[in-house]
């Protein structure tokens, strides 16, 4: 087992396995990060997939995700609102989409969204689809597969759902719901003809382990839509100490997730912000793919910033994967 001979049996279409990728991540950074992006140009070329979120709902969450900034059961002084108006949500897709942005993510709070709220929800879809130009994603909550086939109706043609973290991790940092009912949720999406964007966070206290068995798990779903996560530690969460991942860690696992994933979008997404780089180095490194714009709760890099980047890199915004 070497990197080189591991590099072509991937190009060559081998799956890599567990024992392959645990070796992969010792591998010298460098020479690591060269062979994912080689491996990134040969499947996705210099495509680069953009999109934008929208905390359409916000606080109140009945989850208890120690990572997050709106769970009711912590005090984060998040702020809490009901659904946006479809004007506002219309408003919001419009901007982006005159920005070149490519797909635009309608994010929710809370555990599932109720049948009212769903139609309230596709009414803003249709708005969206019959006057922009701009793909709409959804994230909202573990819905069923009828309830998933009505927002693909509307106009909705990709559900956000992460799965946060590994089989083995997962109940170390959510007890409210449990890492079957992500993976029922994401196949309901799927049964309903909607692609799906499916990722994690790093830095949860999780090990390598972990990290690769998450990859393993979303590459047995068929996702082909990655957001990498790195922790952003809000205050009055449970991770509120913990310390930040590095650029070289996140490289590193940028760079072992292209090798499992190869065909995938592999998206930059919260905490990017707090790289020094913004993630520059991460995208010649396997990632082809970003969350730009604000996050949920934080602060994030806007599109111009982003799509200047993406220029200086040589990436071409394109849809990919759906």
């Amino acid at each position: 087992m070497n990197l080189e001979e591991l590099t072509a049996a991937v190009l060559d279409g081998h799956a890599i396995s567990r024992e392959e990728a645990l070796f992969l991540y010792d591998q010298p950074l460098e020479d690591l990060c060269q062979r994912a992006d080689a491996i990134r140009r040969h499947f996705c070329a210099d495509d680069f997939d953009i999109c934008t979120i929208v905390n359409a709902k916000s606080g109140h969450c009945s989850e208890n995700c120690k990572f997050c900034a709106q769970s009711a059961h912590y005090a984060t002084g998040a702020k809490s609102y009901p659904l946006l108006s479809k004007d506002e949500i219309l408003r919001q897709a419009a901007a982006n989409a005159a920005q070149g942005i490519l797909r635009y993510s309608l994010v929710t709070a809370g555990r599932a969204l109720s049948d009212a709220e769903i139609d309230e929800m596709c009414e803003a879809i249709r708005a969206i689809r019959a006057q922009v130009d701009i793909r709409v994603c959804v994230s909202f909550g573990l819905l069923n597969e009828a309830q998933f086939r009505k927002l693909k109706e509307a106009g909705a043609s990709r559900v956000h759902n992460n799965l946060e973290a590994s089989p083995r991790f997962f109940p170390e940092i959510c007890t409210t719901h449990r890492f079957e009912d992500k993976v029922a949720a994401i196949r309901a999406a799927q049964a309903a003809g909607l692609s799906v964007c499916s990722g994690g966070i790093m830095g949860l206290g999780e090990t390598v382990a972990d990290r690769i068995d998450m990859a393993l798990a979303l590459r047995a779903l068929g996702v082909q839509s990655v957001p990498i996560n790195m922790l952003n530690p809000i205050p009055g969460t449970p991770l509120e100490k913990m310390p930040p991942l590095t650029n070289d860690d996140m490289r590193r696992i940028v760079a072992v997730y292209r090798f499992i994933l190869p065909q995938a979008a592999i998206r930059l997404a919260g905490g990017r912000g707090l790289l020094p780089d913004k993630g520059r180095a991460c995208f010649t490194a396997g990632a082809n793919a970003a969350i730009s714009g604000d996050m949920l709760t934080t602060s994030g890099i806007t599109t111009q910033t982003d799509m200047a980047l993406l220029g200086e890199l040589g990436y071409v915004p394109r849809a990919c994967n759906g």
